[in-house]
């Protein structure tokens, strides 16, 4: 399957950066999970905004830079920030760095989230694998018109034998994609809980359907950031994201170098 002519000009680019010609991995990292680049060893860090042809991102909590390096002796490129739909990008634009990866010879794809909890069963800084996604009822693709098959649920099986060989107690369940950016009505909480779903973010479902019409194995974990709205009480505010994110950085970390090491 062919990628944009766009995603061979920004490997040139990266390449002559001295990035790899291949890479085992590839890894977005959600809001407030840029954490994660610190265990990446003899890293080659570029801005977006130096990247020619390169979405920029506005979302607090994304620093905006693609990162090159080797965690657990496999050389990966980390993207610490991504591009939305709520931010005026279309869907061909918030997949990039699904082309990318697959331009780089990536084995795997692991992507990551910041995510509401629906499941009134889970907590705040609970790591969920995302077994199954939902899409409210429209085209979430970059995709051209040909069918095509989600194909992740054999890796999200996988996914959660590798959380529990290192004794790490992960969720399982369903993302539900809403474009944001104002965070969901309680009465659409409701909604989506009779509909299946488990977390509601804004982002990582588009990631998903590109990386199954390309055929590239992709993992893809929740962090529960907060409750939804009318779930608990409280009012819904970004600096949830980061505290949770810091309350789990560490088994993040370890959790997603084992990903890369053995998935």
């Amino acid at each position: 399957m062919t990628l944009p002519d766009s995603v061979s000009d920004i490997k040139h680019f990266l390449l002559d950066q001295t990035f790899p010609e291949t890479i085992e991995a590839a890894i977005i990292l959600g809001s407030g999970l840029g954490d994660f680049t610190k265990v990446i060893a003899n890293p080659i860090s570029i801005s977006y905004s130096d990247i020619p042809d390169f979405p920029q991102t506005s979302v607090q909590g994304h620093s905006g830079e693609l990162i090159s390096g080797t965690v657990a002796g496999q050389q990966v490129i980390a993207f610490s920030g991504r591009f939305h739909r709520y931010e005026g990008y279309p869907y061909s634009k918030t997949v990039l760095p699904v082309h990318l990866a697959k331009s780089f010879d990536a084995k795997k794809l692991i992507i990551s989230n910041a995510a509401g909890a629906i499941n009134t069963g889970f907590k705040v800084g609970d790591l969920m694998v995302i077994d199954d996604v939902f899409r409210l009822f429209e085209k979430v693709s970059a995709a051209p018109s040909e069918p095509f098959r989600y194909n992740h649920a054999e890796t999200a099986a996988r996914v959660r034998e590798i959380a529990a060989s290192i004794s790490l107690e992960v969720q399982r369940g369903t993302y539900l994609f809403a474009q944001g950016p104002s965070y969901e009505t309680k009465s659409e909480i409701i909604a989506f809980r009779i509909l299946g779903g488990d977390v509601v973010g804004m982002s990582t479902l588009p990631e998903l359907i590109e990386a199954a019409r390309l055929n590239l194995p992709a993992a893809a974990i929740s962090m529960v950031t907060n409750m939804a709205a009318g779930v608990n009480a409280g009012k819904l505010d970004h600096k949830h994201v980061k505290a949770a994110a810091e309350s789990r950085k560490d088994d993040f970390a370890r959790f997603v170098t084992e990903l890369i090491n053995v998935l």
